[in-house]
């Protein structure tokens, strides 16, 4: 008899980090029952990942007037800083599902703090344990980048004042609640490290591919791709200046050689900047955002797979384990990381023998040498990598990783 399990996350499907999409794929076909409980967004990027389990969307800006669904966001996030506002009123749409449903126990799953205060009051509800799952941490982040809204950080004056209020106000509540879950779960070993200050009863599960979707298709490719998906959301975040710099001493043309970036708006407009200043723009082609079913193929296609970070300051992001990593792996692309993080990223590509950290412009230049002769001589590119090692990251291998948490915390309660 299969236990049913309550999901509240902040998105679902996320545009972005489809961990409880992929989790209720797998679950589903185990011994628990999900039912997920979302904030709605528009988002139809991991839309194929609907369909595995009941779900239910709480709609906060619902006006069809644009300007009018401005004020109501402007009148939440004002309302969320002082009295929970968000969190409350997802108590209660929660307590309409609840109120028809038995539930085992509750799991939130989120990248900042919301829905959390209402997923802890909900489990104390219903006497059942709770879980936390966290997939980024404002800790983790470079500087604001956390912040959904909009340049508040350059309103004169107290634009860095209301950041600081609603920073203090998310990790208040996140803490609080973490020390009331039965177990927390994250993204990475650093994760671990900063969150078991609140739970010591914190456990790593990286995030990981699809082996249904993500495998190797050995395709013959016309021309010599490096590819990225995804956002940069920042240049301290995501820095692709080493990238810029080898480019030109690799000596080849730009019809020898493109860098493919699939991401939104606001990245190209950072890149097509940044570019500019190496004299590298004929080098970069702009490909809008597609459905992620796409990705597998696109990944296929590409000589390099590229990733992104930044290591040269005090400041740079801390234990970020893209999926865009464990999803390169699986289709045995070269992964050329940069710079390297010198430590989490750069370990994991080692241990899978999938690509490169790289540490300085030579090493990069050198790498891109070496597969664009490769993809000249056999028409593609591949590695030998550690199949053992990147077998640890299959969805399917995560979710029975949860199932094991899932059964811990009854067990305990």
């Amino acid at each position: 008899m299969k236990r049913n399990i309550l999901i509240i996350c902040d998105a679902f499907p996320p545009a972005f980090a489809p961990r409880m999409g992929y989790l209720c794929k797998y679950i589903n076909k185990s011994e628990w029952n999900p039912t997920v409980v979302s904030e709605q967004q528009e988002s139809n990027t991991f839309k194929f990942l609907t369909g595995n389990c009941d779900t239910a969307y709480l709609n906060f800006y619902p006006a069809k007037n644009k300007i009018l669904n401005k004020l109501i966001w402007i009148y939440t996030m004002i309302m969320d800083l002082l009295f929970n506002y968000k969190d409350k009123k997802f108590e209660k749409f929660i307590s309409k599902i609840t109120d028809k449903q038995q539930f085992d126990i509750v799991l939130c799953s989120t990248y900042r703090t919301f829905p959390l205060v209402a997923a802890s009051k909900t489990a104390q509800k219903l006497n059942v344990p709770l879980i936390v799952d966290l997939r980024d941490i404002i800790e983790q982040y470079a500087g604001n980048e956390y912040i959904s809204f909009g340049k508040i950080s350059s309103i004169p004056f107290i634009g860095n004042f209301i950041i600081s209020l609603f920073r203090k106000k998310f990790l208040e509540n996140r803490n609080k609640v973490l020390k009331t879950a039965s177990y927390v779960t994250t993204v990475s070993p650093w994760h671990v490290e900063t969150l078991k200050k609140y739970n010591k009863n914190t456990t790593l599960i990286y995030n990981g591919f699809d082996p249904e979707l993500f495998y190797p298709l050995h395709t013959i490719n016309d021309k010599f791709r490096i590819t990225y998906t995804g956002r940069i959301i920042s240049l301290d975040m995501r820095n692709p200046t080493m990238l810029f710099e080898a480019i030109k001493k690799t000596n080849l043309t730009p019809d020898e050689l493109k860098v493919e970036w699939y991401v939104d708006e606001e990245s190209m407009i950072i890149l097509q900047n940044h570019a500019s200043k190496y004299d590298v723009s004929e080098y970069m082609e702009f490909k809008k955002y597609v459905q992620a079913t796409e990705i597998p193929q696109i990944l296929n296609s590409s000589g390099i797979i590229l990733i992104l970070t930044e290591y040269k300051k005090a400041s740079s992001p801390k234990g970020i384990m893209t999926t865009k990593l464990f999803e390169a792996m699986a289709v045995e692309k070269p992964i050329l990381c940069i710079p390297s993080d010198e430590s989490f990223l750069k370990e994991k590509i080692e241990q899978t023998k999938t690509g490169l950290a790289a540490r300085n412009v030579d090493e990069v230049t050198s790498f891109i040498l070496k597969y664009y002769n490769q993809w000249k001589e056999k028409g593609s590119t591949s590695i030998t990598p550690n199949h053992n090692e990147i077998e640890k990251f299959s969805r399917k291998g995560q979710a029975r990783q949860f199932s094991e948490i899932f059964k811990k915390a009854i067990n305990q309660n």
